[in-house]
């Protein structure tokens, strides 16, 4: 196995806790991290701000486990720290559970020369050492395990170039991407959040010679959301401010809009906030919208059409991926003609629609309600950056057939209906041919997502993604109704997708 090591300096105790959120932050189940060093070399301090860190409570009590030999907790994910001083035989080292704990979790091990050859042959190590009137901490692991301690570092100087030098890091939340975000405190200072999006890998070419996200046209830099969020800044929406960017390293700092959504304590939709969200992109909509707009000067970003390309190589995510689910084969080749024809003749009703900004995403994740403020600036837009020119009528959809919650059908009506009240008062709308287009493009979205979600499953090891199967299905089962979508309800029945 190819291993590698850095070098870093520790001159205090501060910076002993800085490396334990910065390891912290990169942790993830089935890491093996053993503590290497003479006593008093700073092991327990190291492992203790790497339990906090994972916690995301810097005064977190967390005992030395020297007499219990093992500390269980439970942050995102489980955590045992075992102190392996006392241990009189290595036998007893699989006496203490050690293969359950890295089966879902991480294992921090003080002393791990006690357990001999027991540890796995890609557990990382830090050895501790004296370096003047401090400690130097010499890092190995295999490539994959250096490669997120890596970039974590390069985040920690993103933050100190960025004038947050010592700030706490904490994980806030990922998504199905790459895409993860933390919270970062400084003291005095109102907290504000690291969007980390490292360029994902461009993919095989699936078409024309092109990936997947070139075609589909998945954003692959932060870009493009500092762009949009300035453009809807610019209007009069609230999307966050962008404090600190790297372009290059994909590291953003953005305002911290609040912790607050359109979701009860029970994570049941809240209607008057939902209805709410309608009227706001009934504002968006009255807007024109130019398709290129600066990010910063010199950096230009052209937001892309949803053309026909994109439409169809996000619906055939279906047969790629939910049929051969629920089918137990590959599509065939007929299944996929028929599917093809039977889109392609859908889209054709696409090609004269309202078109507007959409910004692909507009779900509860994705929506924060700020309760102190008033008109635009109540509703919190993020997550935006695959923002696209298109039919104007795929925003509501997403929002009144919230792929993450449950939407009865007489709130998504009512949904469909504040934003159609909304769009009539502004005048010169046409609601026979939104219906259309909110039909279609919400049968195009929760296909797509059947597809995602399966593809998560199989390919990325997310299976939690699943349970939301039967939701997004009833989603199509509405959506098809639409007389528009015929070919495409008839061929769903005979290949028994719902």
């Amino acid at each position: 196995m190819v291993e590698r090591s850095i070098e870093l300096d520790l001159p205090d105790e501060i910076a002993s806790s800085i490396l334990g959120e910065d390891l912290a932050a990169m942790l993830r189940p089935g890491d093996v991290l053993a503590l290497h060093g003479d006593l008093g070399m700073g092991k327990t301090t190291l492992a203790r701000a790497i339990i906090r860190g994972l916690y995301g409570e810097p005064d977190l009590e967390v005992p030395s486990p020297t007499f219990t030999l093992v500390q269980a907790y439970q942050a995102r994910f489980p955590i045992h720290h075992f102190d392996l001083y006392r241990l009189t035989a290595a036998d007893e080292f699989e006496e203490l559970g050690f293969d359950e704990a890295v089966r879902d979790g991480v294992a921090l091990i003080e002393w791990p020369e006690r357990a001999e050859e027991r540890l796995p042959g890609d557990a990382a190590a830090v050895v501790l050492s004296e370096h003047g009137a401090g400690r130097r901490a010499r890092i190995t692991g295999p490539a994959e395990f250096m490669a997120r301690l890596d970039r974590s570092l390069a985040i920690r100087g993103f933050l100190d170039r960025s004038g947050y030098r010592g700030a706490t890091r904490a994980y806030l939340v990922g998504d199905a991407s790459a895409r993860a975000y933390e919270t970062i405190s400084l003291e005095q200072a109102a907290p504000v959040i690291l969007m980390n999006a490292p360029r994902p890998p461009s993919g095989p070419p699936v078409r024309d010679g092109k990936p997947y996200a070139q075609i589909a046209h998945i954003s692959e830099s932060v870009v493009p959301f500092v762009a949009i969020a300035r453009a809807l800044r610019d209007k009069g929406f609230c999307a966050p401010e962008v404090y600190a960017s790297d372009f290059e390293r994909g590291l953003l700092l953005i305002e911290n809009l609040g912790s607050e959504g359109v979701l009860d304590a029970d994570g049941e939709p809240i209607g008057e906030r939902y209805l709410a969200s309608a009227e706001l992109l009934a504002g968006i909509h009255r807007h024109e919208w130019q398709p290129q707009i600066e990010a910063a000067p010199g950096t230009v970003h052209t937001i892309p059409p949803f053309d026909r390309d994109a439409l169809s190589i996000e619906s055939e995510l279906l047969v790629d991926w939910y049929l051969p689910h629920i089918a137990g084969r590959p599509a065939a080749d007929a299944e996929r003609v028929a599917f093809s024809q039977a889109w392609g003749a859908v889209f054709d009703t696409l090609e004269h629609c309202e078109k507007s900004i959409l910004l692909r995403d507009v779900h509860s994740p994705n929506i924060i309600w700020r309760e102190d403020r008033s008109g635009s600036d109540r509703i919190g837009l993020i997550d935006f950056q695959d923002a696209m020119i298109g039919p104007s009528a795929y925003d509501v959809a997403s929002l009144a057939m919230d792929a993450r919650v449950t939407i009865p059908a007489e709130l998504e009506n009512a949904i469909v209906e504040a934003y159609v009240a909304a769009r009539q008062a502004q005048g010169g709308f046409d609601r026979q041919a939104f219906e259309a287009a909110y039909a279609i493009t919400a049968a195009q979205r929760n296909t797509k997502i059947l597809g995602i979600f399966v593809r998560l499953d199989v390919r990325d090891g997310k299976p939690g993604y699943l349970k939301h199967l039967p939701r997004i299905r009833s989603y199509v089962a509405r959506a098809i109704t639409h007389p528009a979508l015929r070919p495409v309800r008839d061929l769903y029945a005979e290949l028994g997708i719902l």
